[in-house]
């Protein structure tokens, strides 16, 4: 196969790819409000007079909201670091509910019997295993 050859089929992968992209891009951050809609329910539940664990569950509300916007609007050159920082957010935060839930974090013991305790599990699995797919996605996509 000539060099020119292989050039376009590449491009036409890139170009097939684009819905893709869109759809995960959506989907990514549907996922990072769901996990701020989530940490926002249950401190207005009463996680917040948790010393740490309140201030943490705001923490990642806001960080949910602007994540969401951030893979929603950054321009597809940046999109890959946008999505890793989800993923991030979303691996941290999975991290959290695992630790609190075996060992505890800050004085406070979670039970899978909590409140939304699955819910959370889940979105935040979801959430890590498609920003991260996103990410590499866009970055087979992404001009230079």
């Amino acid at each position: 196969m000539s060099r020119d050859h292989s050039l376009l089929a590449s491009h036409g992968t890139a170009r097939r790819s684009g819905p893709v992209v869109l759809v995960l891009r959506v989907l990514g951050a549907a996922l990072l409000l769901a996990v701020a809609g989530i940490h926002f329910y249950l401190w207005q539940q009463g996680y917040r007079t948790l010393d740490v664990i309140g201030p943490a569950f705001l923490l990642d509300t806001v960080c949910g909201v602007g994540g969401a916007l951030l893979v929603l609007f950054t321009p597809l050159r940046r999109l890959p670091v946008a999505a890793i920082l989800g993923a991030l957010l979303c691996a941290g935060t999975l991290a959290a509910l695992l630790v609190t839930t075996t060992v505890g974090m800050f004085w406070f013991v979670e039970s899978t019997a909590a409140q939304l305790w699955w819910e959370s599990l889940w979105v935040e699995v979801a959430g890590t295993v498609v920003l991260v797919t996103l990410a590499a996605m866009a970055r087979r996509r992404s001009p230079g």
